[in-house]
């Protein structure tokens, strides 16, 4: 029992001394900085265009605003997403980017529907009260250690001096306060609460930045079912145009180099087979005859191959496709076909579909 209790009263009192919490109090630092600012920017953006829409004149400026107040969270979230990875090594998905589409009032309407920038407002309002605490965490661990340095600093800089005023030390708790220090022994008390004002701190950051990580995680990235199938339909999508465009490249490269080079070879063989002499062995003139035919062959088989690839005739439509496919069946055949409007090429899709810009 007694090295159960010494094995956690170690581990508190080395909670301050560890990287991990000068990781967790730079956290608090810049996160609770991030946090109160972005509070007051978004709140002030959001105020401001909310209260410029209730007229009918400023609607349109209001509107602008709310947009630019939106944008500003999507900024926002990033930020703290990288600061968690950054001090903390603690990964968060981002959100699906943001699609803006095309025209000025489907811009403004899917930027109002942002529900990933709306959420960044809803944690910016939560990270107010988190972001109270942890730079209270901070300032808990700076008196404390001014109040720990007390001793130290009676001997070095009070002392010699023979100023006679006390020192005042604070203690930034609840039900503490100041007192006045006007004997050296008398800083001891102020160091020993110096120290636990350090440890409280120390684990006051690592519960709030966990509370904090929590937020981050359930409220900065991907959260709907609709917005993970968004994009994986947007990836497909960027897979399918890559896939054709790898296609059209094999394509052409079939048509620029192994086809030229072929037809290059079937010529070279036809004119060695014409400039053979009556005299010229009948031996080597078959395996001339031989070897153009392969070539012609193989050469047909190449054409075949790079047009299968991406028909031309697809170009037209797939009934036109299916009615020159029939034309060369050995079956006779015939094609009724009836289709609608046709989808747009991947240049000019959805966008939901196409690459965010």
């Amino acid at each position: 029992m007694e090295e159960a209790f010494q094995r956690i009263t170690e581990t508190i009192l080395r909670a301050p001394a560890s990287r991990r919490n000068y990781r967790e109090l730079l956290y608090c630092g810049l996160g609770g900085l991030a946090g109160v600012g972005g509070f007051w920017v978004t709140a002030i953006l959001l105020l401001s265009g909310l209260t410029i829409s209730a007229s009918v004149i400023g609607t349109v400026f209001g509107l602008v605003i709310i947009t630019l107040a939106l944008r500003f969270s999507r900024r926002l979230g990033a930020l703290h997403r990288r600061l968690l990875s950054r001090f903390l090594d603690h990964q968060v998905e981002a959100p699906p980017r943001f699609q803006p589409g095309s025209g000025i009032l489907n811009r403004v309407d899917r930027r109002l529907r942002d529900r990933a920038a709306w959420r960044v407002v809803w944690y910016s309002l939560i990270k107010l009260p988190v972001a109270a605490v942890q730079l209270y965490a901070i300032v808990l661990t700076v008196f404390g250690l001014v109040d720990m340095a007390y001793p130290a600093m009676w001997l070095l800089f009070h002392n010699q001096s023979g100023n006679q005023s006390p020192l005042a030390a604070v203690i930034p708790v609840p039900f503490g306060g100041s007192f006045q220090i006007y004997t050296w022994p008398g800083t001891f008390p102020a160091a020993v609460a110096g120290l636990a004002c350090v440890v409280a701190a120390a684990w006051l950051a690592r519960g709030i930045n966990e509370g904090d990580r929590r937020l981050v995680r359930s409220l900065l990235g991907p959260s709907s079912m609709a917005e993970r199938v968004s994009e994986l339909e947007r990836t497909r999508a960027l897979a399918v145009d890559d896939s054709a465009a790898a296609l059209r490249r094999v394509e052409r490269d079939l048509h620029d180099g192994a086809q030229m080079r072929l037809a290059a070879l079937a010529m070279n063989l036809g004119m060695a087979r014409e400039k053979l002499g009556d005299d010229d062995s009948a031996k080597v003139r078959e395996l001339l005859d031989a070897a153009h035919r392969n070539a012609v062959d193989a050469l047909a088989d190449l054409r075949d191959l790079a047009r299968g690839i991406h028909p031309p005739v697809l170009d037209s439509g797939l009934a036109s496709a299916l009615a020159t496919l029939a034309t060369s069946s050995a079956i006779p055949a015939t094609v009724s076909a009836h289709v609608g409007t046709r989808p747009a090429p991947p240049s000019r899709r959805s966008p939901t579909s196409a690459r965010p810009s």
